[in-house]
């Protein structure tokens, strides 16, 4: 493989790749490269989708490993721990935290939720390009109507501090979680305009409590709060 497509999650690279060919029609790849099963493809097979996507001038940084983040390695650690068979992640913008989640749970049935068509478009195409397991969703969390306890975990990393209505975004987490609901925010004020909310410890807390879930743990990571809320059956 080319040295210069060592540092991304290759199967996600040609997923994308292959799903906005079908899409659109560009890069143009040939039946057996569009439609294999990802993990049959050859070493060169795999360089050749690659390699037409780079060509097209496709965003392929956006998969590179961020497993070196320590939100990012807190998060997947604990995951590791529980082993979802399903995820809804909110908010999942570039896929920093989901490319590795779909990396490392190859068999866990992933929805994502985004309010920007962009970012679901991306998604999709990942899903459509060879990951069925991931469904991208154009949808709102604050009045989603999808079942009650629809997921083993829900989470909201690096959202909630965007979200007007917090309670009832958190309201909405919980219900939807069948046992966990895992929340990183940033720690400090700081000057982006889109962070409208600073949540602390006591804050979180006092949210939580209010949608009914009182089991949280708290931890801290450089720059972020990291939370996790067990469901109470």
């Amino acid at each position: 493989m080319s040295r210069q497509f060592e540092n991304i999650h290759q199967a996600l690279a040609c997923a994308y790749i292959r799903g906005v060919s079908l899409r659109t029609g560009a890069p143009s790849l040939s039946s057996a490269l569009l439609h294999a099963p990802l993990d049959t493809l050859s070493e060169d097979e795999r360089l050749a989708i690659l390699t037409a996507g780079q060509d097209a001038q496709l965003r392929l940084y956006r998969f590179k490993p961020h497993d070196d983040l320590p939100r990012v390695r807190m998060v997947m650690g604990f995951l590791k721990s529980v082993q979802p068979e399903s995820l809804l992640d909110i908010g999942s913008g570039r896929g920093v935290f989901l490319n590795e989640f779909l990396t490392v749970f190859p068999w866990a049935n992933v929805t994502s939720l985004d309010i920007l068509d962009h970012r679901v478009q991306a998604l999709a195409d990942i899903a459509a390009g060879g990951i069925p397991q991931l469904t991208a969703l154009h949808q709102d969390l604050c009045t989603w109507d999808a079942p009650d306890d629809s997921f083993d975990v829900v989470t909201l990393l690096e959202v909630l501090e965007h979200i007007e209505d917090v309670q009832q975004a958190i309201r909405s987490a919980v219900r939807l979680a069948r046992r966990f609901v895992i929340v990183t925010v940033p720690s400090k004020a700081d000057d982006n305009p889109e962070h409208i909310h600073l949540l602390t410890k006591p804050i979180l807390t006092g949210l939580f409590h209010d949608a009914g879930c009182t089991s949280l743990t708290f931890s801290g990571v450089p720059g972020h709060l990291f939370m996790i809320a067990r469901i109470d059956s």
